[in-house]
């Protein structure tokens, strides 16, 4: 089993209705991964994908990725494309419970957006990660 030191929320940066599918086909075809870019993906219902076992590295934080899991909900934008912290209530119940038993899986990992990585210039997940599961 792979060493997890961090525990990386994100979101999609797209428009809350986005289809899983067309996330992954966008990974696979427009950036040529042959992994996804997350471990679990929360839809606006608050369903919970796993895209990805956690033995297996996926693409979301270039330089980290060997030892972090990652999760990201779907939307995180305003319909001008501007960073917006857009969970609904069932994305923002299923991401609390996702991270508390990742935490309890992983007790030594950091929770961090992926903004909080260095030389990190985005968003990313548009609400601070650190702050919000500080209790954790």
């Amino acid at each position: 089993m792979r060493k997890i030191d961090f525990i990386v929320l994100h979101c999609t940066a797209t428009p809350q209705d986005t289809r899983p599918e067309a996330i992954q086909r966008y990974w696979k075809e427009n950036l040529k991964w042959k992994s996804p870019g997350y471990h679990y993906l929360i839809q606006a219902s608050g369903h919970v994908i796993q895209l990805a076992t956690e033995d297996r590295i996926c693409n979301g934080v270039a330089g980290h990725n060997a030892n972090s899991i990652h999760v990201s909900y779907i939307g995180g934008v305003d319909a001008d494309n501007k960073p917006a912290d857009n969970r609904t209530e069932a994305q923002r119940k299923a991401i609390c419970e996702l991270v508390t038993e990742l935490k309890y899986q992983y007790p030594q990992a950091q929770i961090l957006g992926h903004r909080d990585f260095p030389f990190v210039k985005k968003a990313c997940p548009s609400f601070d990660a650190r702050k919000e599961f500080k209790d954790l």
